[in-house]
């Protein structure tokens, strides 16, 4: 039995102003950071470190978590300190792995010609930023992109959305928001986000793992109404 697919009936376009777009596993494949942080780091760490594989995705997987939901998660410059590792260089060195997700442009194209405020909203670094959107040439879809970091907090602290409405100025009634990430989108929804979509398959390497809360897409042409 093939999988049902959500109806598009249910975006009202005429309703929605502004498109707020997660990066990550949202319009990028999660399987070049998947496979970069959970083997490609612990990889080079191990043999700079002198110990086995296991031991340091084992180690580097706790130091992880415990800076999830923070800044630091994802701030490049800080890995490469407590880790002595050129983590920026190292990117580079696998970019080519990096990829857009299938209809992401479609989509993209299909937000501009309706004529709705497209911007990009992500917890990655300003340097992964610069190196992904080099890599996939992205930005120029956007009419802004923001990095949480010139927030001040992550986005999953339900804090960010009201500054994040301060600096760019948009409705939450008549505002979409994309994610990858449920406590995303649950700080949004406590925020009073109108309009939330869960990507329920981030990796081109993984299953699809539909959202129990959020209605859930796998590709973006889900959302185009033709």
């Amino acid at each position: 039995m093939s999988e049902n697919i959500i109806s598009v009936s249910i975006v009202d376009w005429d309703k929605i102003d502004t498109v707020l777009l997660d990066m990550d596993g949202t319009l990028l494949d999660r399987n070049f950071d998947d496979y970069f942080w959970e083997y490609y780091v612990p990889e080079v760490f191990a043999g700079k470190n002198n110990i086995t594989f296991n031991e340091a995705r084992n180690k580097l997987l706790s130091k992880y978590k415990s800076r999830e939901k923070t800044l630091e998660w994802t701030d490049l410059d800080f890995w490469s300190v407590e880790l002595d590792l050129d983590i920026p260089a190292m990117k580079i060195e696998l970019n080519h792995l990096i990829d857009v997700h299938p209809y992401v442009v479609d989509f993209l194209d299909y937000c501009r010609k309706k004529g709705k405020n497209i911007i990009l909203v992500t917890n990655a670094h300003q340097k992964t930023l610069e190196i992904k959107m080099k890599r996939t040439s992205l930005a120029g879809h956007f009419d802004q992109i923001v990095c949480s970091a010139e927030v001040g907090l992550a986005k999953e602290d339900p804090n960010f959305w009201p500054r994040l409405e301060k600096m760019i100025g948009f409705s939450r009634e008549k505002t979409m928001l994309v994610d990858d990430t449920e406590a995303v989108l649950d700080s949004a929804r406590q925020y009073g986000m109108g309009s939330l979509f869960y990507v329920a398959r981030p990796s081109s390497t993984r299953e699809v793992c539909r959202s129990n809360v959020y209605t859930s897409i796998i590709y973006f042409n889900e959302l185009i109404i033709d």
